[in-house]
């Protein structure tokens, strides 16, 4: 569709273009902690050459007084305002391979129309494989390796993964519902979740949205560059360390988490890691009223600078 009031309209670069053999779909939501998807999406977009190749109409997706978009007042008047962006990219990785790039806000409505739609361009684009990420909070630690889950249409997609769940229920998504939708009509699609820290996951969490583009980048056979995060990453440990280097109680309670999780790590077969230490565990409630202290320390240090 092209018309002005189109559901989705596709630019001339669409009617021209050929096979893409993998799309990589990084809308974001409230849900996404460490807000990984729009770090990913983020970076992608400001490091690979990029081409616009369809756009979404927000007045058919967004519900402006739930999420309302942001404005620019200034010297008495209104000078921006941020447009919400539903788009695919056509991007080429750094040895000029092509891959599509669904990417902005998790729509609030049609959820139906919208999976369809972009199911209908998948085929017209021929992607073979589609890729979607999401960042989840988990009782993790900021100190150790981000830990990745994949689930897929195809149990062959996916390997070996030990079952930590089993069966539950999960709020819907859009990325969900897409998954979900493309495995009914045959076709191939992964996601991959990066597990946050959960007194972390209200904030930007480079860690996990680098550990992301390496492993789509390992699965899609792409040369994604991850260099601007490792480096952001890096500049948010450091900071951490320094803001809690005064707090015993969020460093006993970091402690507690780094030995749960070396000890569920070790548990897995061929991993080896640190000592076992399961003394002083903290409860859900404790972690928890931490996290609460350990984010308003850092919101009240923010406004201070």
């Amino acid at each position: 569709m092209t018309d002005e009031h189109a559901f989705v309209r596709l630019t001339p670069a669409a009617e021209a273009l050929g096979s893409v053999p993998v799309l990589i779909n990084a809308t974001h939501s409230p849900m996404d902690a460490g807000h990984a998807a729009m770090l990913f999406s983020e970076h992608l977009m400001d490091s690979l050459q990029h081409e616009r190749i369809a756009t979404f109409d927000p007045d058919h997706l967004v519900n402006y007084r739930q999420h309302r978009p942001h404005m620019v007042f200034e010297d008495w008047r209104f000078t921006d305002y941020a447009e919400p962006e539903i788009a695919i990219d056509l991007l080429r990785d750094d040895e000029g391979r092509a891959l599509l790039l669904l990417h902005g806000p998790e729509p609030d409505l049609q959820w139906n129309r919208f999976t369809a739609e972009v199911i209908s361009l998948l085929e017209r684009f021929g992607v073979e494989s589609t890729v979607s990420v999401q960042g989840i909070p988990m009782g993790v630690p900021h100190t150790r390796p981000i830990q990745l889950t994949m689930h897929a249409t195809s149990r062959d997609m996916i390997g070996e993964q030990p079952d930590l769940f089993g069966t539950i229920q999960v709020p819907g998504h859009i990325s969900g519902l897409l998954e979900y939708r493309l495995g009914r009509q045959g076709h191939r699609a992964l996601g991959i979740t990066a597990a946050v820290p959960h007194y972390l996951a209200g904030s930007p969490f480079p860690p996990a949205a680098a550990a992301l583009v390496r492993r789509v980048a390992q699965h899609a056979g792409l040369a994604l560059p991850v260099g601007e995060l490792e480096a952001a990453a890096a500049r948010q440990g450091a900071e951490i360390a320094e803001q809690i280097r005064d707090q015993p109680e969020v460093m006993a309670l970091v402690t507690a988490l780094e030995n749960q999780y070396d000890s569920f790590v070790r548990s897995l077969p061929g991993v080896v890691t640190g000592p076992d230490t399961a003394d002083g565990v903290p409860t859900a409630d404790e972690i928890a009223a931490a996290a609460e202290a350990f984010l308003a320390d850092l919101a009240g240090r923010d406004d201070e600078e």
